[in-house]
């Protein structure tokens, strides 16, 4: 659990003495599978006495453990019950067991959570007449107690009156008719029209009033009434002292003041708040409420609080969950209801824009700047379209504009943009990438058409046209064969079709087998392959596979090694190629910790290669891996040096051993450029101590030219191709007996 989700804020002043208990204790159930939850509840709640009676905690772990302890025990007053344990739904799963195989159906409950995106649904709230629901993070011990003695109370309510079966019974049907209401004036007809019937009493002359709210334009010092009934009606969204009725005024405005029921011997106002917000349901009657019936509006009361608090929590819900809240804009979800709900798509154009270079700008001048950047390219955009137009955040720095295609277009972002964003002291350039798709009258959903309008933006953004793209039919063909080939790679790696071959690297100075290279292929079971690496590697890091693959080549590689060993000229060590995820991983040191002991590999037997780009793509976090690799027995080799950009400082910083020249230099050996590129490479790392490879060599003038200036190791079609196991132990029997 993060530390700003840590539950119970402890007051470490408190006495620490404690009164013994008089009456019997409320029985608590308290089921979290965080220990620490389960100390900061016990600590908070220590010495608590509600209505005079003390609390007994029961303390379980999880939801197998709590089913098993109610199956002997299920004398629980309030059951503190956490959403998500042994799996996202186990504290919902549990609600329902409790309900409905136990029958608990006084007991109250209270849900908690410190994964607010877990939060429950309104049939689970509506169906299993939960108490509350608290992220834990909000749960002080002032308010934890709050909850506890709200949920005692009408526990011990609904115990005092369960022989008044039908108010009972209507209270219930009430919960689940008021938590069908999603908006205010939905949810204060609901009040009025559940307490009339409970009481008996006609609609006439009940008022339902709150205290206003700024977000509405409201002033927070004045009461407004949300909904009336009978003579009464006229002043629904009027402010409260607008009532002709003084003593009706009167009577709300003072239960507001004093936040308490007041009970007088022909009106009844019933007070109701929860999180931050309050309001006054008044009755007409005409005579006093009998003793039954006030208890009846106190439960009445004390449980539409819970829905009140429940029913601003869907609301923020409901932002949280369609809206941005940075910007303020509507997220993917709700633009995707919106396209979902355009009617007339004729001219329609979406858009989707992405700014080029954020994350470089985000992490250059901190995520302050970057969060505000945003916003302004929010304003910005905004600012520059009518009412016409829809905007929404869609992904990190990728926005959405749905609208007609003579403003929405490239031409006019462009020029909406063409001026720097000012953020802060900053004036900051923006440059974008567009891709769109034209909707007119096609029938296909907005998720279709979100996804093509992704299409042309990715192509876009891969052929590097700041201009942007329209969608074409053909991206999307070609987006669906390499969704099918992705899935096809997934299942071959799983089913460990793929293979481990090598390519053997001999020393120059006497054709001597020094190492072999492990490269991966994958066979299509016919005698071909399916893709060639460039390509199948490629996609496995952009599924999220390479991590995967690589630690099976890697694993596979070692093992390889060592049953090569027992041959005469065996090669004395192995190089496998290790991708930037692999290092973020965290786990790639232990791997090969494990390889290298599980297999006996003597120092420098394995040897790892990161090309240029990978070092420098995240320098700091390299150098640490690699030189935990270094001390755990491993070499190290720079592949594709010279095709990068790092500088002489970032290398010499960099535990390497080896530098590969890249074939691309060997392959323009006898050229002049071609010779100075290679011999430039060889020398630098002849000066500062490292072994030189040269990949790719294919002809005798090449091996001849690398050999005169130093070179220590070759590899190429000169020698040999990537082989299968099988194939390269005939290899190597061949060299040793010709």
């Amino acid at each position: 659990m993060a530390d700003n989700e840590r539950i119970l804020l402890i007051d470490t002043d408190e006495d620490e003495a404690a009164a013994g208990p008089v009456l019997p204790p409320w029985r608590v159930l308290v089921v979290d599978d965080d220990d620490e939850v389960h100390q900061a509840t016990r600590y908070s709640l220590r010495r608590t006495e509600i209505m005079g009676r003390p609390l007994e905690l029961v303390h379980t772990h999880s939801g197998g453990e709590t089913e098993a302890l109610l199956e002997r025990d299920r004398d629980f007053s309030l059951i503190l019950l956490d959403v998500v344990m042994e799996s996202p739904q186990a504290g919902l799963n549990l609600v329902q067991y409790i309900r409905e195989h136990c029958g608990m159906n006084e007991a109250r409950i209270i849900l908690r959570t410190g994964q607010p995106g877990f939060a429950p649904e309104l049939p689970i709230i509506q169906a299993y007449d939960i108490n509350d629901y608290r992220t834990k993070s909000e749960l002080t011990q002032t308010r934890l107690i709050t909850a506890a003695t709200a949920a005692l109370r009408s526990y011990n309510q609904i115990r005092t009156i369960a022989e008044s079966r039908r108010g009972l019974e209507m209270i219930v049907r009430s919960a689940a008719d008021l938590m069908e209401r999603h908006a205010m004036l939905s949810f204060a007809e609901g009040v009025l029209t559940q307490l009339a019937a409970l009481l008996g009493l006609p609609k006439e002359g009940i008022v339902c009033a709150h205290r206003g709210r700024p977000e509405h334009g409201e002033d927070v010092d004045s009461f407004y009434v949300i909904s009336a009934a009978g003579r009464l009606a006229s002043y629904v969204s009027r402010p409260l002292e607008e009532l002709a009725e003084i003593h009706i005024r009167q009577a709300v405005t003072d239960c507001l003041s004093s936040r308490q029921h007041q009970f007088a011997d022909s009106a009844t106002v019933l007070y109701v708040a929860a999180r931050d917000q309050e309001a006054a349901v008044f009755l007409q009657t005409s005579h006093p409420l009998e003793p039954l019936d006030r208890q009846l509006v106190e439960v009445f009361a004390t449980n539409i609080s819970a829905y009140f608090g429940n029913l601003n929590l869907i609301a923020e819900l409901n932002r949280l969950a369609y809206y941005d809240t940075l910007t303020q804009l509507p997220n993917r979800l709700q633009f995707l209801r919106e396209l979902d709900a355009q009617t007339d798509r004729q001219g329609q154009v979406l858009l989707l824009l992405d700014m080029q270079r954020f994350a470089e700008l985000n992490n250059g001048l901190g995520h302050e700047v970057g969060n505000a950047l945003l916003m302004a390219l929010a304003q910005r955009l905004d600012q520059g379209f009518d009412t016409r137009v829809k905007l929404a955040r869609l992904g990190s720095d990728v926005f959405g504009v749905l609208g007609p295609a003579a403003v929405v277009n490239a031409e006019h972002i462009q020029q909406l943009l063409a001026q720097p964003l000012e953020v802060g002291e900053h004036r900051l350039p923006v440059t974008v990438t567009l891709g769109w798709y034209v909707l007119d009258d096609h029938a296909e959903d907005g998720l279709t058409a979100l996804r093509r309008a992704s299409i042309a933006l990715e192509v876009a953004k891969a052929d590097q046209r700041r201009g942007g793209l329209p969608f074409k039919a053909a991206m999307e063909a070609g987006v669906q064969s390499r969704l099918a080939l992705v899935r096809r790679l997934r299942s071959d790696l799983a089913a460990r079709k793929l293979e481990v071959w090598y390519q053997p690297q001999v020393l120059l100075r006497d054709d001597s087998l020094i190492g072999m290279e492990a490269l991966v292929r994958w066979p299509d079971g016919q005698g071909g392959m399916v893709q060639n690496p460039m390509v199948f590697v490629g996609l496995a890091e952009q599924a999220g596979l390479i991590d995967e693959m690589g630690s099976w080549v890697l694993d596979q590689a070692a093992q390889d090694w060592r049953l090569l060993q027992d041959q005469p000229g065996a090669p004395p060590r192995v190089s496998v190629n290790v991708s930037v995820l692999q290092f973020r991983s965290q786990g790639l040191t232990d791997q090969v910790r494990s390889l290298i002991a599980r297999h006996a590999m003597p120092p420098g037997s394995l040897e790892l290669e990161v090309t240029e780009s990978v070092a420098m793509d995240d320098p700091q976090l390299v150098v640490d891996s690699l030189r935990a690799l270094h001390e755990a027995g491993a070499r190290v080799a720079m592949d594709d040096f010279g095709t990068g950009y790092s500088s002489l400082s970032q290398l010499r910083a960099l535990p390497i051993d080896c530098l590969k020249v890249d074939r691309a230099f060997v392959s323009q050996i006898g050229e002049a450029q071609g010779d100075a590129y290679a011999e430039t490479v060889i020398r630098l790392g002849q000066r500062i101590g490292m072994e030189i490879v040269a990949e790719g060599v294919e002809t005798e003038a090449q091996a001849v030219f690398l050999r005169d200036r130093g070179c220590d190791v070759a590899q190429g079609w000169r020698y040999a191709k990537a082989m299968p196991l099988a194939v390269l132990r005939g290899w190597i029997e061949a060299r040793r007996t010709a």
